[in-house]
């Protein structure tokens, strides 16, 4: 869309919309971001936002931070906040669901967790399950892509049967490109595998290159054996945390339950946080991203987004 010449009615220095869904982490006009009943911006403007988790030294949520708290820094250069929302926004989400031969005996529970992860949702998020062992199947009926209906839910997690080999990362290339048609502006994905990959047509090198070029925050929880040959607990550390999600690597089977629960809870407390990069003399597509929060009542914070996002423009 061109938007070459048209006017800016109103200019914020800095924009804090309560009642607006944003992108997680996306390039998008700021025309496009910053429209409300009271105000519309229209510019050609580039802006990247980040959805950004904080937690205190207990791992306790600290969501009560104004975005004087926190600095932005990519590729070492200090950005100035251009937008700011801290509320309960509906998402768009994936369940990515292991569903080999080796979860035979854990997928029961698995099912029983991702039940409990919808339940603690906002109700008006976007869902879909997909499901992966030797290829990625869709949970849900071909004509719904996402719901909110408990009842698809239920059926589309109980759709396969668990039989064959792990295709990990085509799971996760395929929940991000379903993720690409969704309507809630906001994104992420939660990944349950009891091993690596031993299948896909994507090497991880392929995979990763995909997170950075999303706009999804990525969660894995890791169920293996701990003789289990195809192991991998660092792959999935890694899927989550250059996307800016969280990696939990459980011990027992029955944990599975809170632990997507909490997940369910991470994703509704955290921050969007929006800038207009001021990149200086640097020409690297790929950006590195650092954010610090700080406040005196909560000691040392814990922030997590995305580390890195690639920009092709710039390669």
């Amino acid at each position: 869309m061109k938007t070459d010449g048209m006017k800016i009615v109103r200019t914020p220095a800095l924009v804090a919309l309560p009642f607006l869904v944003l992108p997680l982490l996306v390039f998008v006009p700021l025309w496009a971001f910053l429209q409300s009943d009271d105000f519309k911006i229209s510019t050609n403007v580039d802006l990247v936002l980040l959805d950004v988790s904080v937690k205190d030294a207990k791992g306790g949520y600290v969501s009560n931070l104004t975005a004087d708290r926190f600095k932005v820094e990519e590729n070492g250069i200090p950005q100035k906040i251009a937008s700011f929302v801290n509320m309960d926004v509906p998402v768009a989400a994936g369940l990515i669901l292991d569903a080999s031969g080796s979860m035979r005996t854990k997928r029961n529970d698995v099912n029983v967790a991702a039940i409990t992860f919808i339940d603690a949702s906002n109700p008006k998020d976007q869902i879909f399950v997909l499901d992966f062992n030797d290829k990625v199947l869709p949970g849900l009926p071909d004509d719904v892509p996402f719901t909110d209906s408990i009842d698809l839910l239920r059926l589309a997690l109980s759709k396969h049967r668990t039989e064959g080999k792990t295709v990990l990362y085509d799971a996760v290339e395929a929940g991000l490109q379903h993720l690409q048609s969704a309507q809630r502006e906001k994104k992420t994905l939660v990944v349950v595998s009891d091993g690596g990959d031993n299948a896909s047509r994507h090497n991880l090198a392929q995979a990763m290159r995909a997170i950075e070029d999303s706009q999804a925050t990525i969660y894995t929880v890791g169920i293996a054996d701990p003789d289990d040959p195809d192991r991998n607990p660092g792959v999935l550390q890694r899927i989550a945390g250059v996307s800016g999600g969280e990696s939990f690597q459980l011990d027992r089977y029955e944990d599975i339950v809170p632990t997507l629960k909490k997940i369910a809870v991470d994703i509704r407390k955290r921050y969007t946080i929006g800038y207009v990069p001021d990149r200086g003399n640097t020409k690297v597509g790929l950006r590195k991203i650092r954010v610090t929060a700080s406040a005196p009542d909560h000691g040392r914070l814990i922030v997590r987004t995305r580390s890195s996002y690639s920009d092709p423009r710039g390669q």
